[in-house]
């Protein structure tokens, strides 16, 4: 028996998710993710390190960009296999990979124009990642994958996609491999979930795994309570309509803005916050909440009965779902408080650049931070409170309110990671710690090396493994 195992991306760091596993001759990637991380970019551009036409096959477990934003490269450099993933990850990958290779083109053409300007030279090539053509073509190898079924991925190898609890569509994957008359099971975590997040079902916890890949990116720390988030999301509203200012929330369009929404509207319906305009100034969010709607079977209990009920939880009255770049733009001559939900999450580009820049000089706004900031992305520069950020080539002072509410991640975090892997009932041949900085990852490391006894490693970026 043996399997080769790669780790090419998210190795002592969050972005770029990308696993490699080569056995009975087929070559297969779990996850094909973008780095995000400003020191790591560079990445995104170097060749793969297998040739993407020797890959025969994807497994993508949500389709968050670091997750899948490099399948369209995979494309543009000869992959031609299949992809599978559940319907709902396939439909929102499509929508975030078309997304993702337009704010390329476009910010390609600004970046080119602003160095010819101030005669700068760009340390990345004048042309995108990929097009939107090579988004389209990755759409077309897409395999719709059922939860809970066995998968036939090769010759002797099966995958099984199951609820992962993080966002819409999100799995965790088990892969057997049979060779020689043995099994092995790998058990790949994806972005584990919470549990008894408004929308979403809980994680699926599996019982046997010989190895598990295990994400950790708040493995060093306890997230605050859920219930915690309407009276935060309460406090600041209030405080900052009080000042007159805007609510200003970067916001990933997966999930994170559907559950924003979510809790708005209750707030609304039980008159705990004053009813201002609110905008979802994303229109890859509002495809994504169509998308949602087409998918009933797979929200929890809870958000099922309110639909039944004739409710709409994703929308309240002065609500206003902003396509058009003028309409973006319109948001700008409001008088008086107003909340702008916009993307991206991290603030690496799209719309929400332009609401900061619009807002960061103002003492009586607030910029609100609802998701994970990955280290090197403005987000996170955002979140250290600076005297001064840089947006589109120049300085601004920091003036506006920075809040943060921990609450909102679709991470687990230490206790429930091991809430999580605790359902195994023997020990697993290894636990590799992945999809953490490697502080964090090292700290979830101990933190279960010590409650289990277990054997657990942290993989370096494009280490090689050989499981027997």
């Amino acid at each position: 028996m043996e399997i080769k195992l790669n780790f090419f991306g998210a190795a002592k760091n969050v972005t770029g998710s990308c696993y490699f596993l080569e056995a009975n001759g087929f070559r297969l990637l779990v996850d094909c993710g973008l780095y995000q991380e400003r020191d790591l970019k560079p990445r995104n551009w170097a060749d793969f390190p297998v040739p993407a036409n020797t890959i025969d096959a994807v497994l993508l477990t949500h389709a968050h960009l670091d997750h899948c934003g490099r399948l369209p490269k995979l494309v543009k450099e000869g992959f031609k296999g299949t992809v599978y993933a559940t319907s709902a990850t396939a439909e929102i990958a499509n929508i975030i990979m078309l997304d993702s290779a337009h704010i390329q083109e476009e910010d390609i053409k600004h970046k080119q124009r602003r160095h010819e300007k101030s005669g700068k030279k760009s340390p990345f090539p004048y042309e995108p990642l990929y097009t939107t053509e090579d988004s389209e073509k990755a759409y077309t190898l897409f395999n719709k994958v059922k939860y809970n079924a066995k998968v036939p991925i090769g010759e002797g190898i099966t995958a099984e996609f199951r609820e992962a609890g993080h966002v819409f569509g999100s799995s965790s994957i088990r892969l057997e491999v049979e060779q020689g008359g043995e099994k092995r099971t790998i058990v790949f975590s994806g972005d584990v979930g919470r549990w008894d997040l408004p929308i979403m079902r809980d994680p699926f916890q599996f019982e046997h795994a010989d190895y598990v890949l295990i994400e950790s990116t708040y493995g060093d720390r306890v997230h605050g309570e859920v219930a915690d988030i309407p009276s935060e999301l309460e406090r600041i509203i209030k405080e900052t309509h009080a000042a007159g200012g805007n609510i200003v929330i970067p916001s990933f369009a997966l999930e994170r803005t559907q559950e924003l929404l979510y809790h708005l509207n209750n707030l609304l319906k039980e008159d705990r916050i004053p009813h201002l305009l609110a905008f979802v100034d994303s229109p890859m969010a509002i495809k994504i909440t169509e998308v949602f709607k087409k998918h009933p079977e797979l929200f929890d209990e809870e958000t099922l009965a309110q639909m039944k009920a004739g409710e709409q939880p994703c929308n309240f009255p002065g609500l206003t779902m902003s396509r058009t770049v003028d309409q973006s733009k319109s948001i700008n001559h409001i008088k008086g408080t107003a909340i702008i939900i916009a993307g991206s999450g991290m603030c690496t580009g799209g719309r929400i650049k332009h609401h900061i820049k619009n807002n960061i000089g103002r003492p009586e706004s607030t910029i609100l931070f609802v998701g994970y900031q990955a280290f090197g992305t403005l987000g996170r520069r955002l979140l250290e409170k600076p005297e001064t950020v840089r947006l589109f080539g120049e300085e601004h002072l920091v003036k506006a309110r920075i809040e943060r509410i921990s609450g909102f991640s679709a991470h687990a975090d230490q206790n429930e990671l091991y809430r999580w892997i605790s359902s195994i009932q023997e020990a697993p041949r290894n636990v590799f710690i992945t999809h953490g900085e490697e502080e964090q990852a090292e700290a979830f490391k101990t933190f279960l090396s010590e409650k289990t006894g277990w054997s657990c490693s942290v993989p370096g970026f494009e280490q090689e493994v050989i499981l027997d």
